[in-house]
């Protein structure tokens, strides 16, 4: 089997794809991820997802490597990564009693082929009514600074939420499993009997 090749310093995407018990070492692409004049959050997150993918290809040349990117967007507007308390009260409090989307980009470069692969996979969040008070007590609590939209769902931050749909709840932490497995088939890797060629 390929080596594969997680290109995310992410612990939370690490730990997502552990739940599909493959090997996999994981190494940060570090890329520009500053969006371009009017460009869509589909393709913002096409475009990083691929990039981090394929930027990794020349240290890994017989792998397959997977890049993802995530943006939360309320209406036109996306919310990124906060990295302080005062961003990240500014984007709770937009996000209270309104639906956030999450679109995440996904890749899977196989740099044996030079082939690539992509998806662009949506979840939405429906936020409750939040007093100043419970936006300042869950940052300090949950400190979400390197989270899109300020909050980690699979911490504390279910506290926040009303309800939420889409097809993958992994996509909401930033690393779509079920169509990665998807994507995975198509290069012959079954995690369901990840020795044996499909």
């Amino acid at each position: 089997m390929q080596k594969i090749v997680l290109a995310s310093s992410s612990p939370y995407r690490a730990d997502l794809l552990k739940k599909l018990g493959l090997p996999f070492t994981q190494a940060s692409p570090n890329i520009d991820e500053t969006a371009f004049d009017n460009e869509a959050p589909t393709e913002l997150v096409t475009r990083l997802a691929k990039s981090k993918a394929i930027i990794l290809a020349e240290h890994n040349p017989d792998s397959l490597i997977i890049g993802s990117d995530q943006v939360a967007v309320i209406g036109d507007r996306i919310l990124g990564k906060p990295g302080d308390t005062e961003k990240a009260f500014e984007q709770l409090s937009i996000a209270s009693g309104n639906k956030v989307k999450f679109i995440t980009g996904i890749a899977l470069y196989n740099s044996r082929t030079q082939s690539i692969q992509h998806s662009v996979e949506f979840y939405n969040v429906y936020f409750r009514e939040l007093t100043a008070e419970q936006i300042s007590f869950y940052i300090e609590k949950e400190q979400p600074f390197d989270c899109a939209g300020s909050f980690k769902s699979e911490g504390f931050g279910v506290s926040l939420f009303k309800r939420m749909e889409g097809d993958d709840p992994n996509t909401l932490i930033g690393l779509p499993l079920i169509k990665l497995i998807e994507l995975l088939n198509l290069e012959n890797i079954d995690v369901l009997q990840p020795n044996k060629p499909i």
